[in-house]
């Protein structure tokens, strides 16, 4: 049985070598043996190996002279197998990572079945490889996952796992910057994902208790923070929230849309003439703005509005709840369209796992961020299982509509938009659940039959059933 040889170009990037180490990954787990990785200019191919050729046609001169797929968007790749000789093209590094990614799910992992009654599995690497050919894009720019930071217990592992749904934004919400942050940023750059560091401007626990007439005052206090913690740390941007978590329009007398609007748009003008590359997101509760949007429409254009709870599932945190999904679907919409600008929005879908809340307590200081043992990790995992047994039902029976409002959102925006889901303090660190994996690949691809999707990630042995 021939040996696997990954042969890239340029191993320069870190992103290239994460895809290096993602593909060695995969092979030694399907083979029990190592691959060898080398340089193109070193490697004289003898016959001896099933060849994965990996790179960019600007990085890796076999992809060049072999290759006659043009790719034209950013992560898109190209998976070609033909005479046991494998190509895995990226457009950017990125494609050639999301390549590697999917040269398991979407070949690797069908091939070994026979679809033969009696029999099922077959050992692919006993003989030449069946011929294939895919080239695959997303149809979300930045697709990915929202939590609070002290309850990943591994970072890295939220980050592979992230990496294995070609997941590329993180938004981290923290009450105090991570010890470890900055380790935790690059190894998130190492993998292609964006890091978002949250937190707040003006928002608590408890919204209606914000002295909103005097909310101006803390503007000063907001740029303090950004410069003192968040700035040296060089993320992607920010991720704010402010005082609209509340189920009712006003606070006293005052308007919540509107005061909202001029707190966020006197921050961000003076944040912004400071630092006027920063990238701005600013979560919104749509439940106490929903009737008065006309307000928030005048939110600063250079703000990236990210909506929450606008209704039923899967903007609900049940993923049962979907008895108001047309409202919902409605109000999406219109939010999309509110500023006429369809890339400077963004939403946080939920139906997963979240803090429990009549537990919580804010972290008293700053921590290091990702240090669970496998001891607290085990037990962690147990202590969620059932909660994840009902998410997991309801994904399944309600998974038809998460895809048709992602569908709705891709259509209407194109797709140029952020869109995560929040994942919180269920051990996805340590398990890739099934449907956190279906959300991943609803983001990616919007063509396909859902059934397909399904199928996919549940033959995915990476993913996992509760």
């Amino acid at each position: 049985m021939k040996k696997f040889a990954i042969v890239y170009g340029e191993y320069a990037t870190p992103i290239q070598k994460k895809a290096v180490e993602k593909l060695s990954e995969i092979l030694l787990d399907a083979t029990a043996e190592y691959p060898i990785c080398t340089n193109y200019a070193d490697f004289e191919d003898r016959g001896e190996f099933r060849c994965i050729y990996i790179g960019t046609k600007g990085n890796n001169p076999y992809i060049k002279q072999n290759s006659t797929k043009s790719l034209t968007k950013s992560e898109e790749y190209y998976i070609k197998v033909v005479d046991d000789t494998i190509i895995i093209e990226g457009y950017d590094d990125a494609g050639v990572l999301y390549g590697c990614v999917d040269f398991y799910g979407k070949y690797l992992v069908h091939q070994r079945y026979t679809h033969d009654q009696g029999t099922y599995l077959k050992n692919i690497f006993e003989e030449t490889l069946p011929d294939f050919e895919y080239t695959s894009c997303p149809a979300i720019k930045e697709r990915g996952l929202w939590t609070w930071g002290h309850v990943i217990y591994d970072f890295k592992g939220y980050i592979d796992n992230m990496l294995t749904l070609k997941m590329n934004t993180l938004t981290i919400w923290n009450d105090f910057v991570p010890i470890n942050a900055k380790e935790m940023l690059e190894y998130a750059h190492s993998c292609n994902i964006k890091i978002y560091w949250g937190f707040p401007w003006g928002w608590d626990t408890k919204c209606g208790e914000i002295d909103v007439q005097n909310i101006n005052a803390i503007t000063d206090s907001i740029i303090e923070v950004y410069e003192k913690s968040y700035a040296p740390l060089g993320g992607d941007g920010i991720y704010f929230q402010s005082f609209t978590e509340l189920p009712v329009d006003s606070i006293g007398d005052i308007l919540i849309a509107e005061a909202v609007t001029n707190f966020v748009n006197n921050t961000a003008c003076k944040l912004l003439e400071k630092y006027p590359h920063l990238e701005l997101q600013f979560g919104l509760h749509a439940t106490s703005v929903k009737d008065k949007l006309e307000y928030i429409s005048k939110v600063n254009p250079k703000i990236r509005i990210v909506w929450e709870d606008c209704g039923s599932f899967p903007f609900h945190y049940m993923p049962s709840k979907i008895i108001d999904f047309d409202e919902t679907a409605d109000l999406t919409e219109k939010t999309i369209a509110l500023r006429g600008d369809e890339e400077k929005w963004g939403a946080v879908l939920k139906g997963f796992t979240c803090l429990d809340w009549f537990a919580f307590e804010h972290p008293q200081g700053a921590y290091h961020i990702g240090l669970g043992t496998n001891k607290w990790k085990n037990n962690r995992t147990v202590r969620k299982e059932n909660i994840w047994r009902y998410v997991q039902a309801y994904w399944l029976r309600n998974a038809d509509k998460a895809y048709e409002m992602i569908q709705k959102i891709q259509k209407q925006s194109g797709g140029n938009i952020c869109l995560s889901a929040l994942v919180e303090d269920g051990m996805f660190e340590s398990h890739l659940y099934y449907p956190v994996a279906l959300f991943g690949e609803m983001m990616w691809d919007c063509k396909r039959d859902l059934k397909d999707i399904m199928c996919d990630m549940a033959l995915n042995d990476c993913i996992e059933f509760v």
